[in-house]
This record gives structure tokens, sequence and C-alpha cells, in this order.
């Protein structure tokens, strides 16, 4: 990434890992839009961006319906992943994976498990309550004395390659034309209420018709710029990969979400599992420590329980990652700020940012364009709730 090739850019997009790139690729893939769009990204390895350090899951599973409408259209845009962003007849493997995902619920959860379900076959999604003995005949490897059930997802639920995902965008908007600069934003000037510049910590100032604001865990300070509240911080997810000696019978196993709030999948050859922190609190954002305790006191005693086979079994690497976690509501905040209504949040996705980009880009893509949803209504999510203090829960957060 290089230097800017001007002083004016109709829009600049604060982040460009899967959000920013996304609305990158969506603005530039759009007849309709025919304007200027720089991508201002302060780390051009992407070592630490949320994307690369994702697990790199898809589900329809949602409690909201707007949610399970975003998943279903990335399973739309991952079948045409190819199409959709190939250069010269080339594009990144993907690699889905359609394992599925399993919620585990003990009777005090099962209504909510039931709802959801409604939920989620209204709209489509393809997924399945089961007993415990279907849970045991599907996958006889879990503990299933202490569950009422379960919902599977049938089709369409697994994991990809996120550097891959985020690569296509990426290198498709710039064969459209978009510009990325390795630089950071570190204020915005406004007039009256309106943003007219980005600073940046070269000490170059660039001036704009509107900003987006993609920055990942880091985005309440974006915000703050503009003197718009966000209530989303940086918060750690420890990940551990390990081996187990002995093989598991029936299904490849699905990404599982326990009851003790434990999650594990298949990686092969190998296995993943993690587990909200004890202490689940702001930090730094260049806090990337892997919370090695987390696996001693809580993690490897549940998958043992879950899993009587994982008694024995090698953890052979780990990584922490960040979560740009919305602390009213866990849901994405999509849209511009009535406020200053040329500053636009893709903020705040609470671990769902990636599966939820190609709708999310869209989405901003075309506010931007015609000033209104074409496509998706994401309205729900919304800055406006924010200013009210009116959360819009989403319940099935991992």
């Amino acid at each position: 990434m290089t230097g800017p090739s001007a002083r004016h850019y109709d829009t600049v997009i604060v982040g460009g890992a899967a959000l920013g790139s996304s609305v990158a690729y969506w603005l530039s893939e759009n007849p309709d839009y025919d304007g200027s769009v720089l991508v201002v990204e302060p780390d051009p390895t992407y070592e630490h961006a949320s994307t690369t350090l994702s697990e790199a899951s898809v589900r329809h599973q949602f409690s909201n319906p707007v949610n399970i409408a975003l998943s279903r259209f990335a399973t739309e845009f991952i079948a045409d992943f190819h199409e959709c962003v190939q250069v010269d007849g080339e594009s990144p493997d993907l690699g889905f994976r359609d394992t599925g995902y399993l919620f585990l619920a003990t009777e005090s959860g099962m209504p909510i498990l039931r709802q959801n379900h409604e939920v989620q076959r209204s709209c489509g999604a393809e997924v399945a309550l089961l007993t415990p003995d279907e849970i045991h005949a599907r996958f006889p490897y879990l503990h299933v004395d202490d569950l009422a059930g379960a919902s599977l997802g049938l089709r369409h639920e697994g994991n990809i390659d996120a550097y891959s995902l985020f690569q296509g965008f990426c290198r498709r908007a710039r064969h459209n034309g978009v510009e990325y600069l390795a630089d950071r934003v570190v204020g915005l000037r406004l007039a009256e209420d309106r943003v007219t510049d980005v600073e940046l910590a070269s000490g170059d100032t660039i001036a704009c018709n509107r900003v987006v604001n993609c920055a990942g865990p880091r985005a309440r300070w974006i915000a703050e710029m503009a003197g718009l509240p966000l209530p989303v911080e940086p918060r750690v997810r420890s990940v551990f990969v390990f081996d187990c000696r002995e093989p598991l019978d029936g299904d490849l196993l699905p990404l599982t979400i326990d009851p003790s709030g434990l999650h594990f999948r298949t990686d092969p050859p190998y296995f993943i599992a993690g587990m909200t922190p004890a202490e689940d609190v702001e930090v730094d954002p260049d806090d990337f420590r892997v919370r090695r305790e987390d696996w001693e006191e809580r993690i490897w005693p549940n998958l043992v329980h879950r899993v009587p086979q994982f008694e024995r079994i090698a953890v052979t690497h780990t990584w922490a990652g960040h979560y740009a976690y919305n602390t009213l509501d866990q849901n994405a905040v999509v849209g511009p700020a009535s406020a200053v209504p040329n500053f636009y949040f893709a903020n705040g996705f609470s671990g769902h940012g990636l599966q939820q980009s190609p709708g999310v880009g869209r989405g901003i893509s075309e506010l931007v364009t015609y000033g209104e949803y074409r496509t998706l209504d994401l309205s729900e999510l919304g800055h406006d709730r924010i200013v009210r203090g009116e959360p819009f829960l989403e319940r099935n957060i991992i």
C-alpha cells in the first residue's frame, strides 16, 4: 500500500479487513456508484486483524431474522465466490467445510432453543431439533445424560478460510480501482454536522464526502472522533488447537456449543476449542495474550465431560484474537449516524463480522449510493438504538 493518489475521495473507509474490504468491493462493483474509494488500514499484513484471527465459522442459527438473512446471503455469496471476486479468472479458495453447528441444551435451555428454532425455520434455515437419543445416534462420542435436546444445522453451516474471503474482496476491489493506504486515522474534521477531512498519523489530511467506520475492535475511538457514542470494545478470545489420540465415531464433529459455554469443532487433522474468558472484560487492543489458564481450569474439564475420548489430547498450538464486542446487545451497528449523516457504522459484530461481511458491505454500498437499503433491510441494526439505549438483543452469542 502506497500513498494516496489524490487529496480528496468520495468515500474513505477506516479499516481494511473483511468488513472494510467488503464495503470497498460492493461500492466498486455497483455501476450506479461513480465515486472514488480509499481504504485506510494501519496494518497492511493484517497479522492482528480480527478477520485473520477468527475461527472463520458460518451459521444460520441466530435468534433474529435479520442475522439469519445476513448469514443466508453469505451462503449464497460463498457458493458464487469465484464468479463474484475473480480477477483474470483467478480467485482464492475458501475451502468451505459444511459441518454444521450443534447447539446442546439442558432442560432449562430448551425453551429458548425451541423459540430460536421456530424463528430459524420461518426464515428458511435448514435446522432440526434432536432428542438426546437422536444426538447419541448421530454423535455417539457425546455424553448426553445431562442434555434435554439440541439444535443442528443440516446445511450451509461450517467454516471457511477467513483470509481467503478477505483477499477475494480486496483483490477485486483493487482491480476495480479502489486504493489502499497503509496509515492510521488519528482525527476527523467536522464542519457543522458533517465529516470533511480525515487526519492520518503520517501527517496527511484527506478530504472526503463520507467516512465508513470499519475499525473492528478500535471502532469506538473512531466514532469518538466524530463525537458519536458507540458501545464497542475489544474483548479477547483464545483458541486452542488440539490432537486426539482416539478417533471419534460417527459424523464429522460439527461446531458444538455446550451449555457450559464451551465450543469445539473439527479442524482436520485436529480439533479446536474455545470459551468466553472467566473475566470477560475490555482489554487493550494490543493485548493478544492467550489465556492459558482457561484451558486447564475450564476448557479441558468441560471437553472431557462432553467427549470422554478427549481425556487423552495434546494442545498443538494456540492463538488469541479480539471480538469487537457491542456491550449494549451483542448485535452489529450498521448505517449512518443521525447526528453526523455522512459518518457510517459497520461495527460491533461481537464475533459475527466475518460471516456478515458480504451482506453488510452490500447494505452500506446501497445506503451510500441510493440513500436506502434495496436488498436486505438492515435498519434494525441502525445507530439510533444506541443513542436511545434500546437493545436489539441477539441470544445466540458464542
